[in-house]
C-alpha cells in the first residue's frame, strides 16, 4: 500500500475557496490588470515603474488575486478589474467553436479556478463569462474523462499537459477509478492483507525470541 506524506484537500467548488488547498492557494497568486480608481497613498514603492511616493489614481498594475479581492469594493471604488485575455470575447469565440483545441495549461493553468473567482467583481460580461467557463468545461469533459480510461499503462504526459489544474485531477481520478474497478474485477479487492503495525509487532516478537 502507497503511503502519502501529505493528503491532497480539494480546492473550492465554483466562487468558494478552501484555504487548505495548495491549487487554491496557488490560484490566488495568478495575476490580474487592475487600474486604480483612488490614490495610494505613500505606496509608491509597491508599482517600481513609479517614481512618485504614491500610487497616482488610473494607474494600470498587475495584482495578485488575493490582494485585488480584498481590496475592491463595490460601492467604494478604489480600484477595477480588466478581463484577463483568454476570458476575453475574442477567446470565448474561439471556445464556444471548439475547446478542445485549446490548451488549457498554457493560458492557465486555473482557467475554471480563475473564471470562477472573476465572477467577484462586477463586469457587464460576467454572465458570458460564467457561460463559457461551463461549456468549455462540459465540452471537454467527456475527451477527458475518455482519455483517462483508455491509457491506463501507457505514458500520459503528452495528453495531460494541455489540460487545466481542474482537468488533470479528474484525470487521475478516472484512472484511479479504473485501475480499482479492474481489481474488483480480477478479485484483488477481496484479498486482506495485514497491516503495518502487525507485521512489526510480528517481526519484534521473531527479534526477542531468537535473543
Amino acid at each position: 500500500m502507497e503511503t502519502q506524506s501529505y493528503t491532497p484537500v480539494p480546492p473550492g467548488v465554483g466562487m468558494e475557496e478552501n484555504f487548505l488547498s495548495l491549487d487554491d492557494i496557488l490560484l490566488s497568486q495568478e495575476r490580474l490588470p487592475c487600474q486604480t480608481e483612488t490614490c495610494f497613498l505613500r505606496l509608491g514603492f509597491v508599482e517600481k515603474s513609479s517614481e512618485t511616493p504614491d500610487i497616482a489614481e488610473g494607474t494600470k498594475m498587475e495584482l495578485p488575486l488575493w490582494l485585488a479581492k480584498g481590496l475592491y469594493e463595490r460601492k467604494r471604488r478604489v480600484l477595477s478589474v480588466e478581463l484577463p485575455k483568454v476570458y476575453r470575447d475574442g477567446w470565448r469565440t474561439v471556445f464556444g467553436a471548439d475547446p478542445n483545441v485549446v490548451d488549457l495549461h498554457k493560458m492557465g493553468p486555473y482557467y475554471y479556478g480563475l473564471g470562477s473567482q472573476l465572477l467577484h467583481f462586477e463586469n457587464p460580461e460576467n454572465s458570458e463569462i460564467a457561460q463559457t467557463v461551463l461549456r468549455t468545461f462540459i465540452g471537454r469533459f467527456r475527451r477527458t474523462m475518455d482519455s483517462s480510461q483508455n491509457v491506463l499503462n501507457e505514458d500520459t504526459s503528452v495528453l495531460v499537459e494541455r489540460l487545466d489544474c481542474l482537468e488533470k485531477a479528474l484525470f487521475r481520478a478516472g484512472q484511479s477509478g479504473l485501475n480499482s474497478f479492474q481489481c474488483w474485477e480480477m478479485g484483488r479487492a477481496s484479498h486482506l492483507t495485514a497491516s503495518s503495525l502487525v507485521l512489526n509487532y510480528r517481526k519484534r516478537k521473531i527479534a526477542e525470541v531468537q535473543e
